[in-house]
């Protein structure tokens, strides 16, 4: 079983306190990273936690460029990490990094969120990712208010897809119904294990009933993605950079 930290622990840790951090005030756009309190699956006592990776990568992508990334999650403050491979460089190198660990550790709450300020709205994957968020009706407003009135960008990866499958738009119906999104398959997950069994559905399942035209790659971990204008998924951590670069471009666009 990977090892799940809590951010509010690590950041005692490693900086001796939350908040000793400084962040320099930017004027930059910015986006929002959706992540989830889940520490387990379901109430199976099996852990769970949210995807480091899929945090790091897309977040790394985005802040060379210039961007301003916040955090949310359903309850805010500290949330479980796992699924570390601190054999790569990049991703060892962000366990030290004061300011991202310091924003996982005091996450916002979605009410504390204002939808106006954000071009774009990320989610990321994990076990977590599959319980509190798709469920949210505040998370899921901000993304609608992002996607609509902003003309923002909506993203998602792997586990994380599973968050969009509840996003209604104005119109009355929902955000991915016939457009085309990827997330992390049927065909990787374990049907047979206890963790599934806790999923009220998989991503394929949900996103699929919600009319959206799912596509994956039989070989995964491939670099697979899906882009329909503003909607921009991913299948697993080996796209999480790919969606944001796809994310600058749309945002580029709109300029």
């Amino acid at each position: 079983m990977l090892k799940v930290i809590y951010l509010l622990l690590v950041s005692f840790l490693l900086f001796g306190e939350v908040g000793q951090c400084d962040s320099l005030p930017s004027d930059t756009i910015s986006i929002l990273f959706v992540v989830s309190n889940a520490d387990q699956y379901g109430s199976t006592g099996i852990a769970a936690s949210n995807h480091f990776a899929e945090l790091v990568l897309p977040y790394d992508v985005l802040i060379k460029q210039g961007y301003t990334i916040d955090f949310v999650s359903p309850d805010g403050g500290a949330v479980p990490l796992g699924y570390f491979d601190t054999s790569d460089p990049l991703i060892k190198s962000y366990l030290y990094d004061c300011d991202f660990m310091n924003k996982l550790a005091t996450t916002a709450t979605p009410l504390e969120i204002d939808p106006s300020k954000y071009a774009a709205i990320y989610y990321g994957g994990g076990g977590s990712a599959m319980f509190g968020v798709a469920n949210n009706e505040a998370i899921n407003n901000v993304a609608t208010h992002i996607y609509e009135k902003n003309n923002g960008i909506v993203s998602a990866v792997c586990h994380g897809s599973y968050g969009l499958s509840n996003i209604l738009l104005s119109n009355g119906q929902y955000l991915v119904s016939g457009k085309k999104v990827n997330g992390f398959p049927d065909l990787f997950e374990n049907t047979e294990a206890s963790y599934f069994s806790s999923f009220e559905d998989s991503v394929q399942g949900a996103l699929t009933k919600r009319g959206a035209l799912f596509s994956f790659s039989e070989e995964g971990w491939d670099g697979y993605y899906m882009a329909d204008g503003r909607l921009i998924t991913g299948q697993d951590p080996s796209s999480a950079a790919k969606v944001a670069e796809l994310i600058i471009e749309q945002i580029q666009k709109r300029k």
